[in-house]
């Protein structure tokens, strides 16, 4: 089980990616969802993160199988799915992300297999090592976590507490008790399937509380967040 800590990218700086690598980080979350990665761009990054020894993982478009089937044909370590639903929602886009008999991953002769034929193991290494991540981020998905969970396809589940808490009509994030009782039981569903959960984790706290709970990987800073504290310390560092 992969586990630590990772940053999260919200363009394609490739600059920004080496950046983090040096001061120690070995995985990354891609935001592609919310963020304008072109084909080419998206390319260059799981390139550049391979050849610096990172992990690099991908929160794709969608529930839907064309978009996992393209981020897995660039080699990346995993694809997260934002926006499921109950199981039956996201089954589709889930059994995408694992090789017959398990799944209906389409085979590419390409980067994913290092553009050359697959030796015996390749399938099987694929399905055992590439991370399916549904995110828990919707009601309906809070209520059939189990479910989801219980996929043979799934490895795990990626928390988004923001819009999770908007959807289970609380108004929106603070991290406070129903936030956290919302986290705990969806750590504990994890643990019962014997799957791995992760988190965005951007205060002490809600790291400490991760932590606690058996997180496998925190995601502790974003790129315009760790720019933006940058300029403010900057700021605030000036002489008089």
């Amino acid at each position: 089980m992969l586990t630590g800590y990772s940053i999260w990218l919200s363009t394609p700086n490739l600059d920004f990616l080496e950046m983090a690598h040096n001061e120690g980080f070995r995985s990354v979350v891609c935001d592609v969802e919310h963020n304008a990665f072109s084909p080419d761009r998206r390319e260059a990054l799981v390139v550049a993160a391979q050849a610096l020894g990172m992990k690099i993982f991908f929160k794709i478009e969608g529930p839907e199988p064309v978009w996992v089937q393209r981020a897995l044909d660039l080699g990346v370590d995993g694809v997260i799915i934002p926006h499921a639903g109950r199981l039956e929602d996201v089954k589709a886009a889930v059994e995408t992300t694992k090789f017959p008999p398990l799944g209906t991953r389409s085979y590419a002769a390409g980067r994913s297999a290092r553009f050359s034929a697959p030796d015996a193991d390749y399938f099987d290494r694929c399905n055992r090592d590439v991370l399916c991540l549904p995110m828990i981020e919707t009601a309906e998905a809070f209520e059939d976590v189990k479910s989801i969970l219980d996929h043979p396809c799934v490895d795990g589940i990626f928390v988004g507490p923001f819009d999770l808490a908007l959807t289970r009509g609380r108004g929106g994030y603070a991290f406070n008790a129903d936030d956290q009782a919302d986290i705990k039981r969806l750590a504990e569903a994890a643990q019962a399937a014997g799957k791995q959960w992760w988190m965005p984790t951007w205060r002490e706290q809600e790291q400490r509380f991760a932590k606690s709970n058996g997180v496998a990987m925190r995601v502790i800073a974003a790129e315009h967040q760790v720019i933006a504290l940058g300029l403010k310390s900057l700021i605030a560092d000036l002489p008089d």
